[in-house]
């Protein structure tokens, strides 16, 4: 088979390169690529039969690069290399996805490799969730049903969150999605990171760029991402968000 390692950290595709020599059988597909985006490419340049894929990658990570595999018609079987405090063991074993923990042993990667297969969007939304993050934090990503499936969007893209009748719209750096999650489930999981700035509208703090008053006395609040456009900020809100801005 034919083996591509995705990772950032040169050490780490070494070691996994190391592993995968003393394995034997196994063709790889050298370098191998650091980011998400260079990984897509040589996926479908080389047409690799198993993708060694770290989960924690610059730009696009390994969840998003496994659910936009998922897109493809053939896509390669993948095993995620996975650090000791990414994701709990239960979590992984109930997800049903190919992994090992990193650093690899020969014996895991060997069986790993044996049971790799093509993991599906359910598998990866598994892994989403708070549950299945090592000491139940919040998740590193929202899941969303669209008409692709599930896609993933990590939380450090998300702009601002909107709740609408009963969908909320997350605004994010590639679009928006719809979910079906209250609004104060999510600002009850991701205070730390959000701001309240209306009944209906949470934003991410470090998005934040500037409060401004408009001529009919309404506040806006102008945010990193929305290209000039501006969201109102009720009126009881303002001084929670000046307080909030003082602080940044």
């Amino acid at each position: 088979m034919n083996v591509l390692i995705v990772d950032d950290e040169p050490l780490a595709r070494e070691h996994l390169s190391d592993v995968l020599r003393k394995l034997g059988g196994y063709t790889l597909l050298e370098p191998g690529a650091s980011h998400g985006e260079e990984a897509l490419s040589l996926i479908e340049n080389l047409k690799p039969d198993v993708v060694l894929l770290d989960i924690r990658l610059p730009g696009l990570d390994g969840l998003q690069v496994a659910a936009k595999l998922c897109e493809r018609e053939l896509p390669p079987s993948v095993v995620f290399c996975v650090a000791p405090d990414e994701f709990s063991l239960q979590a992984l074993q109930e997800s049903g996805v190919s992994y090992v923990i990193k650093p690899a042993t020969a014996e895991a990667l060997g069986a790993a490799l044996k049971d790799a297969h093509r993991p599906n969007r359910v598998q990866l939304a598994a892994l989403t969730r708070p549950a299945a993050q090592t000491g139940s934090g919040p998740r590193s990503h929202i899941s969303a049903r669209t008409r692709k499936g599930i896609e993933l969007i990590p939380i450090d893209q998300v702009i601002y969150f909107i709740a609408d009748h009963k969908y909320v719209t997350l605004r994010h750096e590639g679009g928006e999605v719809l979910l079906d999650e209250p609004l104060k489930a999510l600002e009850d999981e991701f205070g730390e990171r959000f701001v309240r700035i209306h009944r209906n509208a949470l934003v991410a703090r470090d998005r934040i760029e500037r409060l401004q008053r408009t001529p009919l006395g309404h506040f806006q609040l102008f945010l990193r991402g929305l290209n000039g456009d501006a969201l109102i900020v009720s009126r009881r809100h303002v001084a929670g968000v000046r307080k909030m801005m003082q602080q940044l």
